[in-house]
């Protein structure tokens, strides 16, 4: 059995929850892109935890998990994590698997990042200033460190020293203490090195040998460096072509693909947002679905669902089912809309834009549904939903032509309605 949960719209849709709700059922968990820019959370009871590097699926005893070589790894990032869950007793230790392919995120790689995006001026994307960015762009320049080069400390040390001298002569002097690092990274390597594994070896022979894996998507397809809203993307791949180049292993035939997917629209930082809402109805909304960071803490940007996206997002991605999150920050609306194509001229865009200048120049046609004022944090059934609400769901699944499996009406696990 192997379950494949990728994000559907700008990220922030919701994707711990469902993970964590699953993966009890799985004999691994996994994640194969993206660095600490990603925020999954996950409430367990009245306690709060947010994953930044390692899996969701590490609140599960039973579970192994395994970060995979798609992904950009700061140590000091991860290593914090690892202390949060010491002091919540929860143990990790031979549970945390690394790919000895995975690259590593160095502070000088934070400190470029800020400056390029300082350089940009107007043009800036609204990065998390988390390196990732500039450490995918050392990966693609062939001179970025693995994990596997931490295990072999001459070579390690040679390609450091090498990486700051020519990275110094691009930016000017960083503010890297290289000897520092040098001797912090040394302790590393000896906490580490029962981790770093051949994760790709691992995991196909887990395939072969029937195990059940749960592949856990960051960010989303509309942040995809390739099918995004380009340049206002990430650096990696968040589609489901991601999930498998960041695992080493091939497509499954008979994978599960799960698109989460927000009730309204969601953004952070820069870029087109079609659907976006301005004014008091935003600012509602943003309080009462607390639509703020869970990495950086910005507030996000707000706007109605839309279809037409989701139908490219679809195109992508393949899936075969939606989770829809956070159907209960809908409750005290009146009216609700939902964006269902892109009109340019005055003529429906059969696609998705790749210019951005294309997009600016569309207007969204809508359509408006009542909305539903009771309550439905405490419904355990879709039946238990007001007709109103029912109608929303089903309105969206019949724009979509995918059925909605779990819906999510609160942040606690068991605010989960499976239909």
């Amino acid at each position: 059995m192997i379950t494949i949960i990728l994000g559907s719209q700008w990220g922030d849709e919701g994707k711990g929850k469902l993970i964590d709700i699953l993966s009890e059922k799985y004999d691994i968990i996994t994640r194969s892109a993206g660095g600490a820019n990603a925020g999954h959370t996950v409430y367990v009871g009245d306690l709060k935890y947010i994953f930044h590097l390692v899996p969701s699926g590490i609140l599960h005893p039973n579970t192994k998990c395994v970060i995979g070589n798609g992904c950009v790894i700061h140590i000091e990032t991860l290593l914090e994590e690892f202390k949060t869950l010491e002091e919540k007793n929860i143990d990790y230790k031979n549970r945390i698997f690394i790919s000895d392919r995975a690259h590593i995120l160095f502070d000088y790689h934070k400190e470029i990042d800020g400056k390029q995006e300082e350089l940009k001026g107007k043009q800036k994307v609204g990065t998390t200033k988390r390196g990732i960015g500039p450490c995918y762009e050392d990966k693609a320049s062939r001179r970025g460190l693995r994990f596997c080069d931490l295990l072999e400390w001459e070579q390690f040390e040679e390609k450091l020293r090498n990486n700051v001298k020519v990275l110094t002569e691009l930016y000017g002097n960083l503010e890297f203490d290289l000897e520092k690092q040098l001797n912090n990274y040394k302790k590393y390597a000896e906490i580490l090195k029962p981790m770093i594994i051949d994760a790709s070896f691992y995991l196909n022979q887990a395939i072969k040998d029937h195990q059940s894996i749960l592949m856990e998507g960051a960010n989303a397809i509309m942040l995809d460096v390739d099918h995004g809203t380009y340049p206002y993307v990430t650096s990696s791949t968040p589609s489901i072509a991601g999930i498998y180049a960041g695992l080493g292993v091939p497509p499954q035939k008979n994978a599960e693909v799960i698109g989460i997917v927000k009730a309204f629209t969601t953004r952070v930082g820069a870029g087109p947002f079609p659907t976006e809402l301005q004014g008091e109805i935003a600012d509602n909304l943003r309080q009462i679905a607390n639509e703020f960071g869970s990495t950086t803490g910005r507030p996000r940007r707000i706007g109605w669902l839309d279809i037409a996206m989701l139908k490219y997002s679809m195109m992508i991605n393949n899936y075969d089912c939606f989770n829809l999150t956070k159907l209960d920050c809908l409750s005290s609306f009146e009216k609700i809309k939902i964006g269902v194509n892109y009109l340019r001229n005055g003529e429906k865009l059969k696609s998705f834009p790749a210019s951005l200048k294309i997009l600016a120049e569309c207007e969204v046609e809508y359509i408006e549904m009542p909305g539903w004022k009771e309550n439905i944090q405490n419904c355990k059934n879709f039946d238990d939903l007001p007709k109103n609400c029912q109608d929303y769901v089903r309105k969206i699944e019949e724009l979509l032509n995918c059925p909605i499996k779990y819906i999510g009406v609160g942040f606690r696990r068991d605010q989960m309605i499976i239909k």
